[in-house]
């Protein structure tokens, strides 16, 4: 299975991610973004929420 992963060392924490996949990304309290644990992960949404990254810090992970 595809799994999103979010590179935090690249991460700007611009919030792009969550405002474009909320249903996948998310802001934690400790202002880091989580990847929801999903069985099957929105493939369009989650590719959406790549090409809108500013940092290219998200990536598929088999």
């Amino acid at each position: 299975m595809k799994k999103p992963v979010v590179d935090m060392a690249a991460c700007t924490l611009c919030g792009g991610c969550f405002e474009v996949c909320p249903e996948v990304f998310s802001e934690n309290e400790f202002g880091h973004i989580e990847v929801a644990d999903l069985e099957e992960y929105p493939e369009d949404a989650v590719n959406e929420a790549i090409m809108y990254c500013p940092e290219d810090c998200i990536t598929w992970e088999e």
